[in-house]
């Protein structure tokens, strides 16, 4: 349901109805309809970092300085295609204000795609392709860059641009984000 209309179309009633359980039912496994959302954009998060990690993993370069640069960058795009290609999930995705609990029995063993970032980034220190000092800046301006450039694409003023300006938009966000690196 997220998936085709987002946030919004994630209702206990509208759930419970396509499992073909009553609506009481629903209330077995969820407290209320916050909770609901806050289970499915977890859900919609995880494809998130599924899709960063494997487009990660397939990077492959001679130099550990050159290979966490261009990992750093496929997350970077993954991201960005994520949102364009799955925009029902990456709305869900930042809808829930509710956060996971710390320890809770249902935490997905996939790291969030904030510490995806975070975990790309310290390769990247290892490799000498960042200072210790420049890191903790780093994320949080590689991850406002790429979720801005996202909304903007999805929702904002430039979801009507055309495939090949979008490509550049991209294009020069992720080389943004790797200049701002040193």
């Amino acid at each position: 349901m997220a998936r085709g209309g987002g946030p919004s179309a994630v209702l206990l009633r509208a759930v419970s109805r396509q499992a073909g359980v009553s609506h009481n039912a629903a209330y077995r496994h969820f407290a209320d309809q916050e909770d609901l959302l806050a289970a499915v954009a977890r859900r919609c998060m995880t494809q998130l970092s599924l899709l960063m990690i494997e487009r990660m993993e397939r990077v492959e370069a001679r130099s550990a300085a050159r290979r966490a640069r261009l990992r750093l960058e496929s997350i970077g795009r993954a991201y960005i295609d994520f949102a364009l290609s799955e925009p029902g999930w990456f709305r869900t995705a930042f809808t829930s204000a509710r956060p996971r609990p710390a320890n809770s029995r249902t935490a997905e063993a996939v790291p969030n795609p904030y510490d995806v970032l975070g975990a790309a980034l310290d390769d990247l220190v290892r490799a000498g392709g960042l200072t210790p000092r420049r890191r903790a800046a780093a994320q949080y301006t590689a991850w406002s860059a790429v979720h801005g450039l996202s909304s903007l694409l999805l929702d904002g003023p430039l979801r009507e641009l055309p495939e090949a300006d979008v490509a550049r938009a991209v294009d020069a966000v992720l080389a943004g984000i790797n200049h701002s690196l040193g």
